[in-house]
């Protein structure tokens, strides 16, 4: 994916849509930071995958018990 600012993007825009035609996704950037992507038309996401990690992750019994007092001590700055 190539991150472009807008007074390159506005020079190079033949070139960016050949690029996105050709299936790569370019982000145009306002001062560094990014504020729109192009992508061909067309293009769905990918779908999400489900069950990628099952078996993979324990989450223990006692998951959502509260925490020890020294723990959230050190979380609180005390």
């Amino acid at each position: 994916m190539e991150t472009i600012n807008i007074h390159a993007a506005k020079t190079q825009l033949s070139r960016l849509l050949d690029a996105v035609a050709a299936g790569e996704e370019v982000v145009i950037a306002k001062a560094g930071k990014p504020v729109a992507r192009l992508v061909p038309i067309g293009q769905e996401p990918k779908p999400r995958q489900l069950g990628l990690l099952a078996g993979k992750i324990h989450v223990p019994e006692n998951f959502d018990e509260p925490l020890p007092e020294e723990i959230l001590a050190e979380f609180e700055g005390r």
